[in-house]
């Protein structure tokens, strides 16, 4: 049945996948009359679409963006797809896409599970280098791009896990290579290679570096990196590090349960975490979150993102002094 569920929050890689499937579909010469995009809430209508045969030659593709039923699903919502999804003929396809994970308690959630083929695009974490290296490696050997190793860790330095400028970085370093190996030199020459980073930016602030966190700031913004990622990141780390706080305060010793209480993947990232908050507290982490509420505010609605970036990082390093 063809039936698909892409979901991870490499929104790059998992756009580039539905591309690809609507170009494996879709006739060219009748691709305005069979492609259909529906939003999260009009999950009825896409699945009345889903069964209507195709126009022409080639099949139809309905594509769900951001569906509302693996984070919550009515009972009538469950009783059409139930009906529905057994009865997609095979020139039609049916993809789900979205950013977070599919709740697996929900019962639509599991119907999907079963019948459809469900693909995972997640961010490799900026720590796990050895996973980061490998996905560079692999997205490099389907452009037929041989990297040497030097060129491959430089690289991953460069880009972290932003696959979207991977493929821009890989995309240049092909036509000057010409099929010849990537050596280190072409890297440095054409990938701008500071090392500087959203995630020491935050390490920065953690630490009440507040010289340092300029500094950052200005070369970030100087790479074009867009404030509101900067900004998500840091959300993300002292979001993390507050529930690892909180957990060790309570007296939790279990990696395991301080993993979960803080959303974390990997249970081993929790002893680096711990060493990072140990001269900190749950109490001062708390204070720093409504601080970059207030930078969302101002960054959505217009202020100048490099003095709103240094005044969030100077109230935030006056925190955590």
């Amino acid at each position: 049945m063809p039936v698909y569920l892409f979901w991870g929050e490499d929104d790059y890689r998992r756009q580039r996948a539905v591309e690809q499937l609507r170009s494996q579909v879709l006739d060219p010469a009748w691709a305005d009359f069979n492609f259909q995009r529906y939003s999260g809430e009009q999950i009825i209508d896409a699945l009345n679409e889903a069964v209507t045969p195709p126009f022409g030659s080639g099949g139809r593709l309905v594509w769900v963006d951001e569906p509302k039923i693996f984070s919550q699903c009515s009972e009538g919502q469950l009783a059409e797809l139930t009906r529905t999804l057994p009865h997609i003929e095979e020139r039609n396809h049916l993809l789900f896409s979205q950013t977070s994970k599919p709740d697996g308690r929900l019962k639509s959630t599991k119907l999907l599970t079963r019948l459809a083929q469900v693909r995972e695009f997640a961010l490799i974490p900026p720590w796990q280098e050895a996973k980061l290296k490998a996905q560079i490696q692999q997205i490099a050997s389907e452009r037929k791009i041989d990297l040497t190793a030097s060129a491959l860790q430089l690289l991953a330095e460069a880009v972290g896990n932003d696959t979207r400028r991977l493929d821009s970085e890989l995309e240049k370093l092909a036509l000057f290579a010409q099929g010849c190996k990537v050596e280190v030199d072409a890297v440095a020459a054409l990938v701008p290679t500071t090392a500087q980073s959203s995630f020491q930016l935050a390490g920065a602030l953690l630490a009440a570096q507040s010289s340092q966190a300029l500094q950052l700031i200005a070369d970030l913004l100087q790479r074009n990196e867009p404030a509101l990622r900067i900004l998500a990141v840091l959300v993300g780390q002292f979001r993390t590090w507050l529930l690892v706080c909180l957990a060790v305060e309570a007296g939790e010793r279990d990696a395991q349960a301080i993993a979960a209480a803080a959303e974390i993947a990997n249970p081993a990232r929790v002893y680096f975490l711990q060493k990072e908050v140990e001269r900190t507290s749950a109490a001062r982490l708390g204070r720093v979150l409504p601080v970059l509420l207030n930078l969302e505010v101002h960054l959505k609605t217009g202020r100048p993102e490099q003095p709103a970036l240094e005044v969030a990082a100077l109230e935030i390093a006056s925190l955590l002094r």
